[in-house]
């Protein structure tokens, strides 16, 4: 009898649990329910308020404002308060926009720059129409479709060249080689923008592909490359180059690891606001090289789908990451069309790789950002089990010091020293044949170089200048300046940053980047990143790594992530 009661006891409070399930059920419906109402009230208010807002100021304000300039302001001030990476796109920005994710535009195909009163063409691509049509770097444009050219701004260049796909343009330029006078009938085309840089072997079967953003078609030129070094030589290992990638098209980062991985492999996960909105992306197709080492190489400007691509691999154990921290970027924009031809590009979700972590970095409010702090880190574990954390970018298996640029170099190169310089060496060398894997500047040539810039003035001073500038104007105004005034003056007297000790102390990138900008005008951009990879120091230690099985495997076998 006591065990009928207990199991009639146990029936009754299974009844009332059911009941109360369902009237929290209700009840938790019921205030979704009344906070939506409460929120389209809120917002519907704050609609009509910002339109009577408008109208004021485009009926009452002592200025003529026009609308679109309102709806611009209003529009960049409410994106303020949420991330740097929503936007309003009016119509006149979405062929900008459509190039940014499809890397296609109109026109000649050629980058441009300004000097003196005219604009010269600085990088015709390859097989382009400025290319076909025998431009050169340095070739200054005089007129198009016969207007004087002088004095024009880059942007009004910029939107001459471009324009409808088999149009043309009459460019008359002053050739850089010979000063000779030529016109030039373009035919405007589709331009895409490679996203491969630059892919082969660099040796002992070790290949390498740069690899610089991913827009629509990013898989296919990837795969196409890979295909290619596959096809000429037996591959021992791949390094992948993503430093200063700012990602792109997600799915191409997918669609690039089915590369790598087995098909069905889930490489990162969309969540919006709730996991109603919980989408999986896995690899769809079979992969190419499923067994070759990988070295991925990431930096600080690593970011979005280059860190999706770098720590998927890293999550599921196929591949070595090398270098400096990646950016953080894990949140993702979609475009909404907002009305006549407008869109609004807004982040909806945020993304988490195959370990489940999320790599965003920094939290947004208000307009403002935090980074994550450490007591919100969570660890996670690779697919072999490795430790790994979110919170703070894809940390590298092997972490690399980042090499230093002097401000100096930096300097030099946008006052337009370097590009001047080379044009004008290769009024004398254009004839001449080079290897882009072995050439250099001679001494004799960087001489030439020092004499040029010494005849111009470079707006520079070092940092160590400027913090004993600092150190004798505290010294003064707290009255140190007797007992430190001999000790401030020697250090003075040590720090050489005159113009022409800097083009000595900073000789081996200055000397580096002119070389670069004289194989720019030989080989085309690729003939630039074929030098870069034969002569970068982390580069070859990813080499050293490919080759080393042993070392390459215990990272991917036991080592664990640090946290930052």
């Amino acid at each position: 009898m006591s065990r009928i009661r207990n199991i009639g006891v146990r029936l009754l409070r299974g009844v009332s649990v059911v009941v109360l399930v369902g009237v929290v059920t209700i009840a938790s419906a019921s205030a979704q329910s009344t906070e939506r109402n409460r929120r389209d009230f809120e917002l519907g208010k704050s609609i009509e308020i910002l339109s009577n807002i408008m109208r004021e100021f485009e009926v009452g304000h002592v200025d003529n404002i026009e609308a679109n300039e309102l709806l611009t302001s209003a529009a960049a001030g409410m994106i303020s308060a949420t991330d740097p990476y929503s936007e309003y796109l009016p119509e006149e920005a979405m062929a900008d926009f459509e190039m940014l994710t499809t890397g296609r535009y109109a026109g000649v195909g050629s980058l441009i720059r300004k000097k003196g009163d005219y604009i010269l063409f600085a990088q015709p691509y390859k097989n382009s129409p400025s290319d076909e049509a025998g431009v050169k770097i340095g070739d200054k444009i005089l007129a198009i479709n016969g207007e004087d050219m002088k004095g024009r701004p880059v942007e009004d260049i910029s939107s001459r060249l471009r324009g409808e796909p088999e149009t043309a343009v009459e460019v008359v330029v002053e050739r850089n080689y010979d000063s000779a006078i030529d016109t030039l009938n373009i035919t405007r085309r589709r331009i895409l923008i490679p996203s491969v840089g630059y892919a082969g072997y660099i040796r002992d079967g070790v290949a390498y592909i740069m690899h610089n953003d991913f827009i629509e078609g990013s898989y296919n030129e990837v795969r196409s490359a890979l295909e290619n070094i596959m096809a000429t030589d037996t591959l021992r290992g791949i390094i992948l180059d993503y430093r200063s990638n700012g990602g792109g098209v997600m799915q191409e980062a997918v669609d690039i690891a089915s590369l790598f991985l087995p098909r069905g492999q889930r490489i990162v996960s969309l969540m919006g606001r709730d996991s109603s909105t919980l989408h999986h992306y896995v690899t769809e197709h079979a992969p190419l090289a499923a067994d070759v080492p990988i070295v991925v190489l990431v930096n600080g400007s690593s970011a979005s789908a280059s860190e999706i691509l770098a720590g998927a691999l890293q999550d599921t154990d196929r591949a070595v990451v090398m270098g400096q921290r990646t950016y953080g970027k894990g949140l993702v924009q979609g475009t909404r069309h907002v009305g006549y031809n407008s869109f609004l590009k807004y982040t909806t979700a945020k993304y988490y790789i195959p370990s489940g972590r999320c790599i965003q970095s920094r939290n947004y409010k208000s307009g403002g950002a935090t980074m994550v702090p450490d007591s919100l880190i969570s660890e996670f574990r690779t697919a072999g089990g490795r430790k790994v954390y979110d919170g703070g970018g894809i940390v590298p298996d092997v972490k690399i010091e980042p090499e230093y640029v002097s401000r100096f170099a930096v300097t030099l190169y946008a006052m337009g020293f370097m590009e001047d310089w080379a044009d004008e060496y290769m009024r004398k060398h254009h004839n001449e044949t080079i290897n882009v894997r072995t050439f250099s500047l001679t001494d004799e040539d960087y001489a030439d170089f020092c004499r040029f810039v010494e005849e111009r003035d470079v707006p520079y001073e070092s940092e160590t200048r400027r913090a004993l500038v600092a150190l004798e104007k505290a010294a003064k105004n707290d009255r140190y300046e007797e007992s430190l005034d001999e000790a401030i003056e020697m250090l003075k007297q040590l720090v050489k940053d005159d113009k022409m000790s800097n083009m000595e102390t900073y000789r081996d990138e200055i000397v580096e980047a002119i070389t670069s900008d004289v194989i720019l005008r030989h080989a085309y951009r690729e003939g630039v990143m074929e030098h870069s990879a034969i002569n970068d120091a982390m580069v070859d230690q990813a080499v050293e790594l490919l080759l080393n099985r042993e070392e390459y495997e215990r990272i991917l076998r036991e080592q664990d992530l640090e946290r930052h």
